[in-house]
């Protein structure tokens, strides 16, 4: 299985309420950011059989966002195994519900999303986890197997508004006119 897992995108300041943070929203950067990261993912060809979302707002705008502009048809399934308050043994049962799926995109938030991520990189029996940073908007690309998963690429979304830029601008070199 290959294993998408992307941090929300950029939802402004965190509300010092927790009801009115769980309703916070994307901001215009964070939408924005969805879109180019959706570009790259249409010139790199990847397509997701299935996009879990944990249940607050940001995190489904990011994967609505994403999801229809990469073509993605299907109802986003919610899990709460990728809220703020998830498990490790929660995100564990989440991949085994996964398994028979081929491109799976999950979204999801700090700080359980950065140990997620690293607990799959690291062999259970170490006792031990890797330490990953995302970023919001940043999307890591695992390939599962047995044994501990194999990152395959990171983009942060420096790099994302990079590859956005690039592969947005005329092929056409510039020439003065005299």
């Amino acid at each position: 299985m290959n294993l998408f897992i992307l941090r929300h995108a950029s939802a402004g300041t965190r509300r010092a309420n927790p009801l009115l943070d769980v309703k916070r929203p994307l901001d215009k950067d964070g939408k924005r950011h969805c879109l180019q990261l959706a570009h790259v993912l249409n010139a790199l060809n990847i397509q997701f059989d299935l996009i879990v979302s944990s249940n607050l707002k940001r995190s489904l705008q990011t994967a609505s966002l994403v999801g229809t502009e990469t073509g993605y048809e299907s109802p986003i399934q919610v899990s709460k195994a990728l809220s703020p308050e998830a498990t490790t043994r929660d995100f564990q049962h989440l991949l085994h519900e996964c398994r028979d799926r081929e491109n799976v995109l999950l979204v999801g938030h700090n700080p359980n999303i950065n140990t997620f991520l690293g607990s799959l990189l690291v062999p259970a029996s170490t006792h031990a986890t890797a330490q990953v940073r995302l970023r919001k908007g940043s999307l890591a690309r695992l390939s599962l197997a047995r044994g501990p998963a194999t990152l395959q690429w990171l983009l942060d979304p420096r790099t994302v508004r990079a590859l956005y830029a690039t592969s947005t601008k005329s092929s056409r070199r510039k020439t003065s006119r005299k």
